[in-house]
């Protein structure tokens, strides 16, 4: 290989100094007055016989990490000593290398389907982890992907450690349009209940819109494409991310499935109880309201107001604990004011930033990828958007006015909801409720040492008290 800068709007005497950083034969300088010598060096270089077949094996062989990168990724990973894997997550992680190995062998496919709630979340992710690493370190392709921003800049950031090319690990469900069949052996679809109806947005060019099942890109990209979801988690329109939904897919491409439920295992943190007290609440698993028991391993209390939430939330943070405040979609959500962000989350004279809707810092708040990491991220309130796929020693909640207590229950009331994605014409009204019902599930679950919630309604607040102990 050999460098060559070509100045072609330069004269000799305007470019003296440059012919000093000339050193040999394997970089050239020419200016416009050499024209003709820049031009016989090149014929000189170049073979008489074109380069087109070897270009054409180049661009039709396939893209495999090179054996150095797959090391650089699998130390960067692998060799972390807080992936530790419990009973159900080696089931899960054995199983999945045990069916990459069956399909490099018999040159075929095979589903793995991983589900747990929150309290394995982080479970879920350890697996993923943990198989990126193992694989990397056998060599094989495998990949990361999700279709939070979020959860993935943060993968980027904390677990490739500044690595460039373990970054490229980590990708997003939309970045598999174009991929060749089983071009990996390993594709890990991480927080997959984020998979959409199909991978075009607004930004997508009509001509590439071709209505292509999300779900039908990532089954094609590996050998392996191994799911771990929650289908309780499912907060947007147009996500298809659930167990029959991929069991659906697969069974149409004759492939087979095999599935692990992380929950038959203890957890990682939170608590099981608290988990089913939270279904229970937000009438998710057709089972009434109860009122909270003690749990040794896990925390619930009522703030008064949102000045006690906060406060509470504060000392637990000062004591060396990590906590966020959350909040349901029920206030505008305004682009900063220069270098400062808008306190949009009002109650009464308590007000709020939302975190920040982009990946920059706005003053002393991080971009939004990293609202759930970083310090600076405790004074904004985090959006469903920005919780979803982390976890934070304590929790806090604010109802809502889109959630309220009536008539004996819980109700929704989508036009208080200020999502935009609610109040698209094509989503029913009992998509909302679910909708809405599922952003709650994630927000009263991102605890795993305790949660504290308050509600805007007064009805609802006395309904909570009412569950509570210190009510």
């Amino acid at each position: 290989m050999r460098g060559v800068a070509y100045l072609h709007n330069a004269n000799d005497l305007d470019i003296h100094d440059l012919y000093d950083r000339v050193e040999d034969e394997w970089t050239r300088l020419f200016s416009q007055s050499r024209r003709g010598r820049f031009i016989d060096y090149l014929r000189a270089q170049f073979a008489p016989e074109p380069g087109a077949a070897a270009a054409d094996r180049l661009l039709s062989s396939a893209v495999r990490p090179s054996k150095q990168l797959l090391k650089v990724a699998a130390a960067e990973i692998k060799d972390r000593d807080q992936f530790v894997l419990l009973d159900r997550q080696r089931l899960a992680y054995g199983l999945v290398l045990h069916a990459v190995e069956k399909a490099r062998a018999a040159d075929s496919k095979q589903v793995v389907i991983v589900t747990g709630g929150p309290g394995s979340g982080s479970g879920k992710s350890v697996i993923a982890l943990s198989l990126l690493g193992e694989l990397a370190e056998r060599g094989y392709p495998a990949q990361h992907a999700t279709g939070s921003r979020s959860f993935t800049e943060t993968m980027r950031r904390h677990v490739a450690r500044g690595s460039t090319r373990t970054k490229a690990m980590f990708k997003y469900f939309n970045n598999f349009t174009a991929a060749r069949p089983n071009d990996l052996d390993v594709l890990i679809c991480d927080e997959a209940h984020r998979v959409r109806e199909t991978s075009a947005s607004r930004f997508t060019r009509a001509t590439e819109r071709t209505g292509r099942p999300q779900l039908d890109e990532l089954m094609a990209a590996a050998r392996v494409p191994v799911f771990l979801l929650d289908e309780h988690q499912v907060v947007r329109p147009g996500e298809t991310g659930t167990v029959a939904d991929i069991r659906a897919h697969a069974r149409s491409l004759g492939l087979a499935v095999h599935q692990v439920d992380l929950d038959a295992q203890f957890r990682c943190g939170g608590s099981r109880a608290y988990e089913e007290w939270v279904l229970r609440l937000l009438g998710l698993n057709g089972e009434d309201p109860g009122a909270w028991t003690d749990d040794a391993d896990f925390e619930v209390t009522l703030a008064d107001s949102p000045y006690e939430l906060e406060g509470l939330l504060r000392g637990r943070l000062n004591a060396g604990y990590s906590a966020r405040i959350t909040a349901g979609y029920c206030w505008r959500w305004s682009d900063p004011d220069g270098d400062r962000l808008v306190s949009d989350v009002q109650v009464d004279d308590w007000a709020k930033p939302w975190n920040v809707k982009g990946d920059r810092a706005v003053g002393d708040a991080p971009p939004s990828a990293l609202w759930a990491t970083l310090p600076g991220g405790f004074e904004q309130v985090g959006c469903v958007y920005t919780a979803q796929g982390f976890e934070y020693d304590w929790n806090g909640v604010v109802f809502g006015p889109d959630l309220v207590y009536r008539d004996g229950r819980l109700v929704t009331v989508r036009a208080a909801s200020k999502d935009p994605a609610l109040l698209k014409k094509t989503v029913t009204d009992e998509q909302a409720d679910r909708l809405i019902r599922n952003t709650y599930k994630v927000l009263l679950t991102r605890g795993m040492v305790g949660t504290a919630v308050y509600s805007v309604d007064s009805k609802t607040q006395d309904f909570l008290a009412s569950l509570l102990p210190d009510g």
